[in-house]
């Protein structure tokens, strides 16, 4: 079994998820698959089908997140002696240096990957011309519209 990395933050995410499905969602949806049960006839009882559909989602994204945290291997990067090196779970700051724009990226596992609040996946073409390199060093990443040349100005571990 293959063990995929997550970051604490996103480990403590998914388990807050888990624990609101379980003790919230799964009794509330209970409730209202009793509640639809008692209109009577259920072939023909919407809520009743929308119900039981509600739940089988749950279900499911329950079964899924367990999955996941079976699966982790949780890094917590403030643990780490990284002594400026980007690794996983790092934040990098970026310098494009054909455009001058300066970009953030957090490095996390797969499942946490999220572009738009700046969480890129491990396995992304940027995060793995990052991985082992330091402050100050230039880095070309192969985009698909083109090779991208960046300038590392700083790496955090948050």
């Amino acid at each position: 079994m293959n063990r995929h990395p997550m970051t604490k933050e996103g480990a403590d995410k998914l388990k807050e998820e888990l624990r609101r499905l379980k003790q919230e969602e799964r009794p509330r949806i209970a409730e209202a698959i009793a509640e639809a049960r008692e209109h009577g006839d259920l072939k023909e009882n919407a809520e009743y089908h929308a119900a039981r559909e509600q739940q089988g989602m749950i279900e499911a994204r329950i079964r899924q997140i367990e999955g996941i945290l079976s699966n982790a291997q949780i890094i917590d990067v403030t643990q780490l002696n990284a002594n400026g090196k980007v690794v996983f779970g790092a934040t990098v700051h970026l310098l494009n240096l054909d455009t001058d724009e300066e970009v953030v990226y957090k490095i996390v596992g797969d499942e946490e990957a999220d572009l738009a609040h700046g969480k890129i996946s491990v396995s992304s073409p940027i995060a793995r011309a990052l991985i082992g390199k330091e402050e100050g060093d230039e880095v070309t990443v192969e985009a698909p519209g083109g090779n991208i040349d960046y300038e590392i100005v700083k790496v955090e571990y948050i």
